[in-house]
């Protein structure tokens, strides 16, 4: 509410307020049908106020009680502070409650502050701050060992090209990758069908190739996929189950990983339903708990996908490769005996054998940098998947390569595989 033309009257902290007249004021005639009140106080009346002081400035605030004796107060000044506590001395002048009442009066300070001289009022609020920043030891200033970046040579940096970037986190971009290559030691997994007793390595192929569907149907990321994928692994290797609960398992990893994953992730209705009511509400619920608790909630797995577009990058693939590589490593998820490779080294061989089949070359030094690994290393992962591409096709396992027929996909399922002499002549480098 704006207030009326004039002085606003104000009352300082320890100034005597009149005693209230009753008396009629002019903000008691009447002044028409509409009468406006005006805010400030009639003749003689106390001050309007707010319920509570300012609290930033409370401290500054001195308050007298009733019945208290006020006990006078000694104030330290310094040469430093001694321009502003004239400044405030000045402002202590009597003020009047209002514009026609009798002027308020108005306490004399405790103190007598000393007048400082012009030198002083300028370099004496420095003083102290020197004297205390020549008293205080030498800060270190070297950044300790474990949190200096890790120098990455011109030739191999590949994320410097995205430093406007925030997205790509190319300051960190490298120590993530080999923070989740450090992760992976504690996701190595051993064949465990042995440990299922009605479970084979085909079934486990089948329920893969169903999962491949899925995602499709759903159009769910590709991450969901294989950590779906892991995470079965992970459960059937510590769990045993009967075949009849293999798609549950399946299914409830997919609805895991989608939570994980996916902004908008399917709901537990849509799963249902794509196990066609086999399965009741509870019974997935319950599967879920399962889960969870046995992977001891940490499902946060490294994958071969996030490291196959990581080292696709080093060498600049074109999408096409990339594609190629990727179906080579989706395949490669319905192998039991690629189970127990890690995730870093299965996309290693996948995008080694599609720089083969592209004749792009074969292991570059940029990536033994960023992977950690040698051409020995990855040699003997990728014998194993170019075997089991040379395999005939299963009629029951069609889902991976119907995907990658089609010409999204660059049709790179039709691709014929590179000459065995030519991926030897490669991995012999």
């Amino acid at each position: 509410m704006p207030f009326p033309k004039g002085k606003k009257p104000t009352v300082t902290a320890g100034s005597r307020i009149p005693k209230f007249n009753p008396t009629k004021t002019e903000n008691q005639q009447e002044e028409g049908p509409q009468v406006k009140r005006s805010s400030s106080p009639p003749h003689g009346a106390p001050k309007k106020r707010t319920a509570f002081i300012d609290l930033t400035n409370a401290h500054k605030v001195q308050i007298s009680l009733p019945g208290r004796k006020k006990e006078a107060t000694k104030k330290v000044v310094n040469k430093s502070s001694s321009v502003a506590v004239k400044k405030q001395s000045t402002l202590k002048k009597p003020l009047s409650v209002s514009s026609e009442g009798p002027p308020a009066e108005v306490e004399k300070p405790d103190v007598e502050v000393e007048k400082p001289d012009e030198e002083e009022a300028q370099h004496g609020a420095a003083a102290p701050v020197e004297e205390l920043a020549a008293a205080l030891p030498p800060v270190a200033r070297e950044v300790p060992a474990h949190l200096q970046r890790q120098q990455i040579p011109v030739e191999f940096d590949i994320d410097s090209e995205n430093s406007e970037d925030s997205y790509m986190c190319p300051e960190y971009a490298k120590d993530i990758f080999d923070y989740l290559k450090q992760r992976e030691e504690k996701f190595v997994l051993c064949n465990y069908m042995p440990q299922q007793p009605s479970l084979n390595s085909e079934m486990r192929a089948i329920l893969i190739d169903w999962l491949v569907e899925v995602q499709e149907n759903f159009e769910l990321y590709h991450e969901t996929l294989y950590l779906a994928v892991k995470m079965t692994d992970h459960y059937l290797s510590q769990t045993p189950i009967h075949r009849e609960m293999l798609q549950l398992v399946g299914s409830t990893t997919m609805l895991i990983a989608s939570k994980f994953e996916e902004r908008s992730p399917p709901c537990v209705d849509d799963f249902l339903y794509i196990c066609d009511d086999a399965y009741k509400k509870e019974e997935l619920i319950s599967m879920e708990a399962s889960i969870l608790q046995t992977l001891s909630f940490d499902i946060n797995i490294p994958i071969p996908y996030r490291f196959l577009r990581r080292y696709a990058k080093c060498v600049s693939a074109g999408i096409d490769t990339l594609t190629l590589a990727r179906y080579y490593c989706e395949m490669s998820l319905l192998e039991m005996e690629l189970v127990v490779q890690r995730g870093s080294l299965v996309a290693s061989a996948c995008l080694l054998m599609a720089l083969v089949t592209k004749d792009l070359g074969g292991w570059s030094p940029i990536l033994q940098f960023h992977s950690g690994y040698q051409v020995s290393d990855v040699a003997p992962v990728a014998r194993k998947l170019y075997s089991m591409l040379c395999t005939p096709p299963d009629d029951k396992l069609k889902a991976i390569r119907n995907k990658y027929s089609h010409k999204v996909f660059f049709e790179v399922a039709t691709l014929p595989l590179v000459n065995s002499g030519v991926l030897e002549k490669a991995l012999s480098q």
